[in-house]
């Protein structure tokens, strides 16, 4: 297994283990793609980046990474709130990733809008992490 693909099972694993977000988004919430007709709200893994990050003596990757939130809720409120469980889940968590060592996980942006022609409310969630 990659250590990208390591990266986003560790984080799948956190995110749907956890009963706060469960509760809001339901046992199937968590997607790799957006569905037509999907059940909303959810997470959805966006883009994945990955580049060389090694040094003189370590082999090293850096991963760039989205994470959506998608919501059909009344403005932007629920998209904040799950935002925030994510962000409270995985910006600087420790996670045991499989064939590789992650050296930190940090959220680095987030940006919301209303998609014109849904009216859902989107919120892009960008994480950086480094793995050894």
């Amino acid at each position: 297994m990659t250590a990208a693909n390591a990266l986003l099972q560790a984080i799948h694993q956190t995110l749907a283990g956890d009963a706060a977000l469960a509760a809001i988004i339901g046992a199937d919430g968590i997607r790799d793609r957006l569905l037509p007709r999907a059940k909303l709200p959810c997470v959805v893994f966006g883009e994945t980046e990955t580049r060389d990050f090694s040094t003189a003596s370590e082999a090293g990757e850096e991963h760039l990474l989205v994470l959506e939130i998608w919501s059909d809720g009344e403005g932007r409120r629920q998209a904040q709130e799950i935002a925030g469980i994510v962000r409270g889940l995985l910006h600087d968590a420790a996670l045991a990733l499989d064939g590789a060592v992650l050296v930190n996980l940090l959220q680095v942006s987030s940006r919301t809008r209303r998609e014109p022609k849904t009216k859902f409310t989107l919120t892009e969630m960008r994480f950086r992490a480094v793995t050894e």
